[in-house]
């Protein structure tokens, strides 16, 4: 199993950054594709942005030219620098990871606890 945890996440004002990590561990197993994802309230989980072991990035409409993602392959871990906050980016930010472990060739994916993002004045 790999086990993902957040940090990162707090209150800031409109037209701020924040920046989540997410560090993915566990014994023999392979990574690949990681992301995020939120969850406003009173709305259905979405996609945010992925990315590939190779560094190939993927965002969701609405936070493109804002947000990016990078990773560290060696650490394992994922990042999110989001810039110029909105109210609306207010959600509890979920990482995520494809894995599997060695012996096998077929993907999981595993989901973190989640870190809240407060977006307000």
């Amino acid at each position: 199993q790999v086990q993902l945890v957040e940090s990162g996440g707090g209150l800031v004002q409109p037209g701020g950054s924040l920046r989540l990590s997410c560090a993915a561990s566990g014994r023999e197993l392979s990574i690949n594709t990681m992301g995020w994802y939120r969850q406003a309230p009173g709305k259905e989980r979405e996609l945010v942005t992925t990315i590939s072991v190779g560094g190939t990035t993927n965002y969701a409409d609405f936070v493109k030219g804002r947000f990016t993602i990078s990773r560290d392959n060696a650490k394992n871990t994922v990042y999110l620098q989001m810039n110029s906050l909105k109210p609306e980016d207010t959600a509890v930010y979920y990482c995520t990871a494809q894995w599997r472990p060695w012996h096998r060739t077929n993907y999981d994916m595993n989901w973190g606890q989640g870190t809240q993002v407060t977006v307000s004045s």
